[in-house]
């Protein structure tokens, strides 16, 4: 169980009808679901040391004290209010553990000296005496342990935690007290079945010498859980009702799978209360062909996209499962609000929770897949909040649609899977920006473009003659400003400076500077621009999806094969298109295709790319209605892998 999310699941659990189902089923054998020593001696040893002298309030025939004794315990003090127990209990021990003494008292009024213990325990006990006289009873065995117990001690209480017993306990010992409940996995026997599975809850109450500034309401889930600091006593049942809700919710879902249940639960944030992921079980259907592998996997919602009708729709969500081709797929949203740094992190946080939730029959160490759309997370952004009068609470959030561009949207919080309205954004004001740096600058031509219909872009241009800077301002309308500026100078000293600097990055690199050398083959870039430590500084100068681009004009075939080694001695992956009726040809040069890819797939990143520069081209149609139709994508579909 993850120490950082703690959940909360939407299945209505009613105690009362639950637990009189329960005690009529299992009757005279409902201790059996409090455990034995082995699943208890973590949460024991942990509050009730060897030394201390310890008493144990209805000790009944059970082996805990026995087992607790064999194990160092020597100091036990054990009372029952049947004398037939008492009285078995010590002739059972009488040989092989003498100092284990068994005394028939009335846990209500014992006579013992107040403060004479460290610790009392209490294995079902308040349980069973809670329901009598309306509560007063185990009032009176609560007020005693108080009493008989010194400042320190412990009253440590095994219960299944029914809500009034919890009630009850928690507060009469609400002031003076600090009171810690521990949430242990449900007990596993022979005569369970799919209609109980309860887990059982540790009750920690410790004595103070003077009375807290505050309540000190805690809960831990397993016996070394960080606690979880709850504000009230109201909180508290509730989060103890939450566990045993989603202890149930498990064990249904170990026991078979079932399309036409799809329970869900929230995750939220152990420290505050925070919901940070929604859960949805989709099972698929009994007559689905599956591969035989096919047993489980998680599927990530990108953020923003939680409203869609795939995800946010029973139809929809089967659909999904159906495609997925999984015995159980779980649907994962993630809320607003919370912050989640990538792919790898989110896994490393759902695994230890969403194991729990694996279907049966299951093989133990089956690896468990996470599917996303585009492997990465989406994108959302809350831009604004707030409560009106008449619809409750509302969010304003910017959202990365399905086709990729940016949307607005408007949420009630009360009906959060609709979106109430929707407007697309203007690229201008929403692009992350892109770093372009160019060397060459010619007529301006290539750098005004991308400056005017690129909205995101920042390009900086390196030329290093001032005259052509002047007649690309006076004849071409080339102008810089804030997001376009020229630097004259060398750019082989440039892009060294850079380099040397560290700190720089650039997203795109474009080389479209000719050669003043005619007696070489090629005349466009000169030969100082193609050498590989110059291509290595380029490298280094990219961000880690970068593109470099060169723009090649070689009529030597022998010395384009030697420029084309080398920058292939440089960059993972190098594509070209020729131009129709012209010499040149364009270097797409990517930094790095990522482990494992093979040139066919970061072709078909690049032809995403362009489908995305296309849009951000038309999307500008409406304040630039003289930008060149350029279909991007039918030029991609030219490259040829070097």
């Amino acid at each position: 169980m993850s120490m950082s999310l703690l959940p909360r699941t939407a299945e209505e659990f009613s105690s009362a009808d639950y637990w009189e189902r329960f005690f009529r089923k299992r009757g005279e054998k409902a201790f059996e679901w409090y455990g034995d020593y082995n699943s208890l001696c973590g949460a024991l040893h942990k509050y009730i040391k060897p030394r201390d002298k310890v008493l144990v309030v209805g000790c009944g025939n059970s082996e805990l004290s026995e087992q607790l004794y064999d194990v160092g315990y020597r100091q036990l003090t054990n009372i029952d209010i049947s004398e037939t127990v008492v009285s078995h209990m010590n002739q059972r021990n009488a040989e092989h553990r003498p100092d284990l003494t068994f005394q028939q008292l009335d846990a209500t009024q014992t006579g013992f000296e107040s403060g004479s213990f460290q610790a009392a325990l209490d294995k079902g006990t308040l349980d069973a005496m809670a329901s009598e006289e309306d509560g007063a009873l185990a009032g009176r065995m609560l007020a005693e342990v108080g009493r008989v117990l010194a400042v320190g001690g412990r009253y440590v209480c095994i219960t299944l935690a029914q809500e009034h017993v919890i009630k009850l306990a928690v507060q009469h010992f609400a002031q003076g007290w600090a009171v810690r409940i521990h949430c242990l996995s449900g007990q596993q026997n022979k005569e369970s079945d799919s209609s109980f599975a309860l887990p059982v809850f540790v009750l920690v109450c410790t004595k103070f010498r003077q009375e807290p500034p505050f309540a000190v309401l805690e809960l831990c889930q397993g016996e070394d859980g960080a606690p979880v600091r709850l504000a009230s006593v109201a909180e508290l049942l509730s989060a103890v009702k939450e566990r045993q809700a989603y202890n149930l919710m498990l064990h249904k879902l170990r026991g078979g799978t079932d399309a036409d249940s799809t329970p869900s639960l929230t995750l939220c944030h152990a420290a505050t209360g925070r919901p940070r992921y929604t859960l949805t079980v989709q099972d698929s259907l009994p007559s689905a062909k599956l591969p035989r592998s096919n047993h489980f996997a998680i599927f990530i919602v990108p953020q923003g996209r939680e409203s869609d009708w795939l995800y946010g729709s029973a139809e929809g969500r089967t659909q999904l499962a159906s495609s997925a081709k999984f015995r159980r797929l779980v649907i994962v949203a993630m809320h607003r609000d919370q912050e989640y740094e990538d792919m790898q992190a989110v896994q490393s946080e759902l695994s230890p929770m969403v194991m729990e939730l694996a279907p049966p029959g299951m093989p133990a160490n089956q690896q468990v897949p996470f599917l996303s759309v585009g492997g990465d997370l989406g994108w959302r952004e809350v831009i604004g909040r707030g409560v009106s009068a008449l619809t409750g609470e509302y969010s304003v959030e910017d959202v990365r649609g399905e086709d990729g561009h940016l949307y607005r949207r408007l949420i009630f919080m009360n009906n959060s899977q609709l979106v109430q309205s929707e407007s697309r954004l203007r690229s201008a004001a929403t692009d992350h920006p892109v770093s372009v740096l160019l060397v060459g600058l010619g007529g301006g031509g290539l750098p005004q473009f991308v400056h005017d219909f690129v909205p995101c872009a920042r390009v900086e241009v390196v030329e290093l003659d001032s005259a052509v800077l002047e007649v690309a301002q006076s004849w071409f309308g080339f102008h810089t400003d804030e997001r376009l500026k020229v630097i004259l100078g060398d750019g082989l000293e440039h892009i060294k400076t850079l380099e040397s600097e560290g700190g720089h990055s650039f997203d795109v690199i474009m080389f479209d500077v000719d050669s003043k050398d005619t007696t070489l083959g090629m005349s466009c870039p000169p030969s100082a621009f193609v050498e590989t430590s110059l291509l290595k500084k380029v490298y280094s100068l990219l961000t880690p999806r970068g593109l470099f681009m060169l723009n090649l004009v070689c009529r030597d075939s022998a010395l384009r094969k030697s420029v084309l080694e080398r920058v292939q001695a440089v960059f993972t992956c190098v594509f070209s298109r020729g131009i129709e009726g012209e010499v040149n040809e364009v270097l797409l040069c990517c930094r790095s295709a990522g482990e494992g890819h093979k040139p066919h797939s970061v072709s078909q990143t690049l032809q995403q790319t362009a489908k995305d520069l296309q849009k951000t081209l038309r999307a500008n149609t409406k304040t630039a209605p003289c930008v060149p139709q350029i279909d991007i994508s039918a030029m991609l579909n030219d490259l040829k892998v070097i």
